[in-house]
């Protein structure tokens, strides 16, 4: 896949390096796989959304057919 000339300059892989894909179905998300990535970006939100057991309690009370 190629990426615009400048996304590759901010993301300094001006000369190619790994990316990060994630198909969201509507949508793909593209980012520069550095650091911890996509997984580390979830962990975060998640996080500061109270965490995992808080979501997930959420959801289950909004839609008991989740739970």
């Amino acid at each position: 896949m190629a990426l615009p000339a400048e996304t590759r300059r901010r993301w300094n892989i001006a000369d190619g390096g790994p990316v990060e894909i994630a198909d969201l179905g509507a949508a793909v998300l593209v980012m520069p796989a550095d650091g911890d990535g996509l997984r580390g970006l979830l962990a975060e939100a998640i996080e500061e959304a109270g965490g995992y057991p808080a979501l997930a309690a959420g959801i289950a009370a909004e839609d008991p057919d989740l739970a």
